[in-house]
């Protein structure tokens, strides 16, 4: 098991910033991808970016590159969603999630280890 803490989510208005938090405890060598998704009212989960912990490298869904940019903290086994100009389309639960595997993945299924999920919500 290896479990992740989200935290920072919250109400904005549209056009601000926020930043999530994902601290993965017991993390060691057992992880090597964290990702964000989110999921909105009667709408399916569906992903937002990933960040590889050994590369750094990081894919973005359309919806939010050039606006969002996740990063990651070794030291802290901790990872980053910085989520600038929200729009109330972004407006949904975030999750932190993680896998063993470098391949690009984007699928629920995909991840193994899941957080709690923190709100956004965001006025217009």
């Amino acid at each position: 098991q290896v479990p992740l803490v989200e935290s920072g989510g919250g109400l904005v208005q549209a056009g601000g910033s926020l930043r999530l938090s994902c601290a993965a405890s017991g993390r060691s060598f057992s992880i090597d991808a964290m990702a964000w998704f989110r999921q909105a009212p009667g709408k399916e989960r569906e992903f937002v970016t990933y960040i590889l912990w050994s590369s750094g490298n990081t894919y973005y869904a359309n919806s939010v590159k050039g606006r969002f940019t996740i990063s990651r903290d070794n030291a802290k086994n901790t990872v980053y969603l910085q989520m600038d100009s929200l729009k109330p389309e972004d407006t949904a639960v975030y999750y932190c999630a993680a896998r063993r595997g470098v391949l690009r993945r984007t699928k629920v299924d995909d991840y193994a280890y899941w957080g709690q999920g923190t709100q956004v919500t965001v006025s217009s």
